[in-house]
């Protein structure tokens, strides 16, 4: 008998024009929870798919605990033990967590009505068997990101299911929810439930995993126990070169004063916010979730207008009342949610690259289509994006194109300071590389750069000065970043 739960053997699959997997390879075993890895575009996603059912392969063929199987529809791989929790999340907000959980498999009383006592009970035992004390009745809207993630688990094992695919799962969690969720997930397989776990973080796997399959450009490139590879090999293994410097950070001289914050204040969210930004400076703000980080900038762009402050662009005082003044301005704001806040999923890339800025294609009410698409063209070819023309919907791309996409966007506009809100959040490590190289390339030409972001290597790796704030308030400014440590800095945001 198989060591293995689940194998998928040469898997194929053709979209038009596009082969997005290429005679693939994955085995699992059963206790296990077995890394995913690969850069945003490298067949993951469609990977999933064809587990769950979603697609069908044109080739190749998957053994489910030792015989073949194929799966018409997800259903059929739900009736399987088979369940998928996928990054952005299937959760119904406007329903109860009851409701989320038996959606599709409800339970039914003996004259066929729904049996809401049995599934509250049921969903207050899954709830408490993951450690979490979630009230089944509370509706989803209201819960953090870290709790829905619970509630996706439990709603995957309310289905029997003991083969659990994880996408991206702490991509939108701070550092203690992680805790929380590895120690969920260890629980899991303690169990006997098999786990593929899909991160672009080392530390989720080196946390949790046994063994790591990396794929590249659709190709299955191999499969290695976790500690046989170093941090170095598996990069290369999944961008098919070596990325000698991560953070290509140029030495610029900083020029004159360009941005001046003073006294910025908003009851509830920050309070006396202060700092300066100068020309070709990378200032990266940081602090643990819920420090005012995003709020801060959302005040200086007027997304959320500040009860009191003040801004000076090159000296000059700025009266922000909206997005478009900041812009107007000379300031640009690349938002956190790319998904929610950046770009119009539906839309063509050229038509989200020039959205904010058609003005400069504009001739007596009449938008110059060409001009439009051969400026979106260039921008996006500037920013390495991976797309075959600029009408393919923003929504077909990976996370890290998308956020490539939205760069171009704000380079689009006549800028001169730049805010960039988690840049490479959920974005593969090429694509982090090339996302520093933009950055650093706009600072040597002379722009003000601002990097909102929770990962201390990337703060540490491309600032020229770091601000930490903690609850709401600017808790220490370090000018003088080549000798500043991540303790330093986690010191600063708790203040110990």
């Amino acid at each position: 008998m198989s060591e293995y739960v689940l194998e998928l053997k040469n898997i194929t699959k053709i979209f038009p024009g596009v082969k997005a997997l290429d005679d693939v390879h994955f085995s699992l075993k059963k206790g296990e929870i077995h890394a995913l890895m690969g850069e945003n575009g490298a067949g993951k996603s469609t990977f999933i798919k064809v587990i769950t059912g979603v697609h069908i392969p044109d080739e190749g063929e998957i053994i489910l605990r030792g015989e073949k199987v194929v799966f018409k529809d997800p259903r059929d791989a739900q009736q399987k033990s088979i369940a998928a929790i996928y990054q952005h999340g299937t959760l119904y907000q406007h329903l109860t967590v009851t409701e989320n959980i038996f959606i599709g498999h409800e339970k039914l009383t003996t004259f066929k009505t729904l049996d809401w006592t049995k599934m509250h009970k049921e969903a207050k035992e899954l709830l408490r068997g993951l450690g979490s004390d979630i009230d089944p009745k509370a509706t989803m809207g209201n819960l953090t990101v870290a709790e829905q993630q619970v509630v996706e688990i439990a709603k995957a094992i309310s289905t029997n299911a003991d083969i659990i695919i994880m996408d991206e799962p702490t991509a939108a969690l701070s550092k203690r929810e992680c805790e929380e969720l590895y120690t969920i997930t260890q629980r899991l397989r303690d169990e006997g439930r098999s786990i593929i776990f899909i991160s672009h973080r080392f530390e989720d796997m080196y946390r949790l995993a046994t063994r790591v399959t990396v794929f590249r450009d659709s190709k299955y490139i191999g499969t290695w126990g976790v500690n046989d590879l170093t941090n170095d090999q598996l990069i290369s293994k999944m961008v098919g070169r070596e990325i000698k410097d991560i953070y290509p950070k140029q030495e610029v001289k900083q020029g004159a004063e360009i941005l001046r914050v003073d006294g910025l204040s908003k009851t509830g969210y920050y309070k006396d916010v202060s700092f300066t930004l100068h020309k070709g400076e990378i200032l990266a703000v940081t602090g643990l979730v819920g420090a005012g980080r995003s709020e801060v900038f959302q005040g200086v762009m007027g997304i959320e207008k500040p009860d009191s402050g003040q801004v000076f662009l090159e000296g000059k005082k700025l009266d922000i009342k909206n997005v478009q003044d900041a812009m107007n301005a000379g300031i640009g704001y690349l938002p956190e949610d790319r998904q929610r806040q950046g770009l119009i999923l539906d839309w063509g890339l050229g038509y989200n690259v020039t959205l904010s800025t058609l003005e400069k294609y504009t001739k007596a009410t009449i938008i110059d289509k060409r001009a439009e698409r051969v400026s979106a063209k260039d921008l996006l070819e500037e920013v390495k994006t991976k797309a075959l023309s600029v009408y393919d919907k923003a929504s077909s791309l990976s996370g890290g194109n998308q956020q490539k996409v939205i760069v171009a966007k704000v380079l689009n506009s006549d800028l001169r300071v730049v805010i960039l809100d988690e840049p490479t959040k959920g974005v593969d490590v090429g694509a982090k590389a090339q996302i520093y190289e933009i950055m650093s390339g706009l600072a040597a030409k002379g722009y003000g750069v601002i990097m909102i972001s929770s990962e201390m290597p990337e703060v540490l790796g491309m600032a020229d000065t770091i601000l930490v704030m903690k609850e709401g308030r600017v808790s220490k400014i370090f000018n003088d970043c080549k000798n500043v440590t991540q303790e330093q800095i986690l010191e600063a945001a708790m203040n110990i």
